[in-house]
């Protein structure tokens, strides 16, 4: 983000951010569970995670996401939807903030960026080892 303090500039760049920013932006936290196996308090989320709504009107329930849609800041959960006025199903948008993910989807990707954000005490001793010897 901008390093500024001016509320408008804050907010123009957050609302034209490009999509790699985006990404970042539209995190959501990791379960208890998760965040004490792999020492990471959040990720950006992505298709094939499964995640839990924890705020809104969708509180408490829980499905796979189908789709993350970064232009509108909103992420589509499997089994939340309604039905339109001629019966068709469409998907309701959910802001990532208010979702908490309860199993990841890994892959190399995945792995890699999950070691790279390890908070532990383990991976501090690694990282000023790797110091040491620059």
């Amino acid at each position: 983000m901008v390093k500024s303090i001016s509320r408008r500039k804050q907010r123009k760049a957050h609302f034209t951010a490009p999509s790699h920013v985006r990404r970042v932006i539209m995190s959501s936290a990791l379960a208890e569970d998760l965040r004490t196996k792999h020492h990471v308090r959040s990720v950006p989320v992505r298709k094939g995670d499964e995640v839990k709504v924890i705020r809104g009107s969708h509180k408490g329930r829980d499905g796979k996401v189908v789709a993350c849609y970064r232009k509108k800041w909103a992420i589509h959960v499997e089994k939340i939807s309604r039905e339109k006025a001629n019966g068709t199903s469409v998907a309701i948008p959910i802001h990532p903030s208010n979702v908490q993910i309860i199993r990841l989807k890994m892959d190399n990707d995945r792995k890699s960026l999950l070691s790279r954000k390890d908070r532990s005490t383990a991976n501090k001793a690694k990282v000023t080892q790797m110091q040491d010897i620059n």
